[in-house]
């Protein structure tokens, strides 16, 4: 743009000193000068192309630059992917090392199998060779207390019926039917209710405890030799009043009889009369030891009779001696008999039924087989 140009522009701008003057408003503009719109061409073409070469050179230095940056991260990823190659390769051989020890493992684990089913095996014969050794002792156990049992209840048998001893019979008879409890055999439990039902009529058959009565006669035995006999003058009680008696008593005062030693008869049959009654006595306690009620209540019975016939019964001793016999007279209960041998023939009845057993099974095979 001119001078001129410019000076024009400034007197027509508003607000610049000259207040406007509407006739030049309207008047129209002089014609451009072919000059400056040249030179204003020439600056903006100027500035285009400076503009252009500015964003050339920056796209060529951004591109300079990315691809820079491409050939750091492409020489990166080379880099990466040539370490994971030789991961890849090495994972490679450390897995077909790892297959290989699979293998090695699968045929470790085949031949351990096999050993294991073999010792399974090895198990299976020793566990059915312990169960036959088991059963086999447990028989034997069963024969060796089945013996015991019988051998307990014969005992208890023949004790009961010699000695007639319920207490030591029942006894027995107790330990029997522990003995057969362990029997591990359902066959056996009757026999056990048998032994049980004799043990019980046992137990209630008891009599008396002996030992106090035992004290008792050896009391008496030990009192008889200091007990008064009967006077020798002292008329009996019943006695005979016929002719004969008064012939053998008329000629009794006119004919003595007298032992060598010079002893009376009458003092003579007094000493008989006291050994008959100490030897009753005795018999009472041979009985009382032999668990025999009737036998000591007889010899009781006789040794009483002594007492009456040839002791002085107004004497108090033989008077408690005589109330002492009665008591252990009326001590003397026999228990009721018992009878016994049900349970020792049930016992080998089924001893004998099982014995067979083992024969007929092992004969039955030899006859079904075929020559």
């Amino acid at each position: 743009m001119s001078q001129d140009d410019l000076t024009s522009d400034v007197r027509t701008t508003p607000g610049m000193g000259t207040p406007p003057d509407p006739a030049r408003s309207h008047r129209p503009a002089p014609p451009a000068r072919p000059g400056g719109g040249t030179l204003a061409l020439a600056l903006l073409l100027a500035l285009i192309a400076i503009i252009g070469v500015g964003y050339v050179a920056w796209r060529q230095w951004q591109l300079l630059h990315i691809n820079a940056q491409a050939l750091r991260t492409t020489a990166a990823l080379e880099e990466r992917t040539n370490t994971l190659e030789r991961t890849l390769s090495t994972t490679t051989s450390q897995g077909n090392l790892v297959l290989q020890r699979l293998n090695d493992a699968d045929q470790v684990n085949r031949s351990l199998r096999e050993e294991l089913l073999s010792q399974d095996q090895r198990v299976r014969d020793l566990e059915e060779a312990v169960g036959k050794l088991s059963e086999k002792t447990l028989s034997g156990q069963d024969a060796m207390r089945l013996d015991e049992t019988e051998s307990l209840l014969r005992m208890g048998t023949e004790r009961y019926t010699l000695f007639h001893d319920a207490q030591g019979a029942a006894q027995a008879f107790a330990l029997a039917g522990q003995t057969l409890a362990g029997v591990n055999d359902n066959a056996f439990k009757g026999v056990q209710q048998s032994i049980e039902a004799e043990h019980e009529a046992l137990a209630k058959s008891q009599s008396t405890d002996p030992t106090p009565l035992l004290d008792s006669v050896m009391q008496l035995r030990n009192e008889l030799p200091t007990l008064p006999l009967r006077p020798l003058d002292e008329p009996t009680a019943q006695e005979n009043t016929g002719v004969w008696a008064r012939i053998w008593h008329a000629l009794r005062n006119v004919v003595q009889i007298r032992r060598d030693n010079g002893a009376p008869v009458d003092i003579a049959d007094a000493h008989i009369a006291r050994e008959l009654v100490a030897l009753d006595l005795a018999q009472a306690q041979a009985g009382l030891l032999a668990w025999d009620s009737d036998a000591a209540a007889t010899a009781l019975k006789r040794a009483d009779a002594g007492l009456a016939a040839q002791f002085d019964m107004q004497s108090p001793p033989v008077q408690q001696a005589h109330q002492r016999i009665a008591t252990l007279l009326g001590q003397l209960k026999p228990g009721a008999p018992v009878k016994l041998g049900a349970a020792l023939s049930e016992l080998r009845n089924l001893r004998a039924v099982h014995a067979l057993k083992p024969n007929a099974e092992n004969t039955a095979p030899a006859n079904g087989a075929k020559p």
